[in-house]
């Protein structure tokens, strides 16, 4: 075999490899959240993929990893080695759940590719119907004392540190904490009356609302155009106490620079279309879509935070 031919076929073992990668995705692509279907991060990952399917030209599986507050999924994302593998995450698993848990599996720090950060809400300060409103709420909680309950989506969740930070700021308020598989669980609890509180996401909030079966006494921040019929939660006299739940898209660390790259232009075309917009608004969700950066900012900006409440 002459020189040229060698060199030609060792040039082509080469490419393989490099063309792959550079038409990724290769096969379908697995999408994982924490939390049960018709979840709030659950609800957001299927209007991603949807529209990631469409764009990929691959099938982009939607599956539930549930347990542990979201963290059983955020480990399967951490140590995935297929390059086909994403987490859309809660603000949990990226910041409070190392704090809480020293022997995590994984290591939000080091053990992601950050992509992007997805959607935005406010919590909704959710409790059963008979119960009374506005500053009269907190009233009867504080009378209450620790024979109320409220409920979260788990453990370390943005909703149970919430909770215990909203305790904080309303002086003799001393619900016991019941966590939950996700906040649908929670939302069924309310209507059960077997909890009397929850910090829950718009999507899960405001269909019970309507309907009279739930009461909504406020939101933790100022008032929002998701939710414009509720008030704050500083007009019913809280003070200083401004959460949001949000979810983040990672891969591991190990996903491939041309599945980041692909990944940041496509959702960034994605999250300026006005029909993705306009449907995850009519979900509970404020439409965000940045580029990695931006969520790697919103990590340490809540971090801070967390961390001294945890401590």
């Amino acid at each position: 075999m002459q020189r040229r031919d060698l060199t030609f076929l060792a040039l082509a073992s080469l490419a393989g490899p490099v063309l792959a990668e550079a038409v990724w995705p290769t096969r379908p692509v697995r999408i994982l959240v924490g939390f049960a279907g018709g979840s709030s991060p659950d609800i957001s990952a299927r209007t991603l993929g949807d529209a990631l399917a469409k764009v990929l030209g691959q099938p982009v599986i939607i599956e539930s990893k549930t347990g542990a507050s979201g963290n059983i999924a955020a480990d399967a994302v951490a140590k995935a080695t297929d390059d086909h593998t994403l987490g859309v995450l809660i603000n949990g698993n990226l910041t409070s759940a190392k704090m809480l848990y020293p022997q995590l599996p994984y290591d939000p720090a080091k053990d992601f590719a950050f992509l992007s950060l997805l959607t935005t809400a406010p919590l909704v300060l959710l409790a059963p119907a008979n119960l009374p409103g506005g500053a009269a709420f907190f009233d009867a909680a504080r009378k209450a004392g620790n024979r109320w309950n409220y409920g979260s989506p788990g453990n370390g969740t943005v909703a149970h540190l919430g909770m215990e930070l909203l305790k904080s700021r309303v002086p003799g308020m001393a619900p016991e904490h019941i966590p939950f598989q996700g906040n649908p669980q929670a939302v069924t609890a309310l209507l059960a009356g077997d909890i009397q509180m929850a910090l829950i996401p718009p999507s899960l909030a405001i269909p019970h609302v309507k309907s009279g079966k739930l009461r909504a006494i406020g939101l933790a921040g100022g008032r929002s155009a998701l939710v414009p019929d509720v008030p704050s939660l500083a007009e019913a006299g809280v003070r200083d106490f401004n959460l949001e739940v949000w979810t983040g898209l990672v891969g591991p660390v190990s996903l491939s620079k041309a599945a980041q790259a692909r990944l940041s232009a496509e959702i960034a075309r994605i999250f300026r279309d006005p029909e993705i917009r306009a449907k995850l608004f009519h979900q509970g969700w404020q439409a965000v879509g940045t580029a990695p950066e931006g969520l790697k900012s919103r990590v340490q900006e809540e971090m801070g935070l967390m961390r001294g409440l945890i401590k």
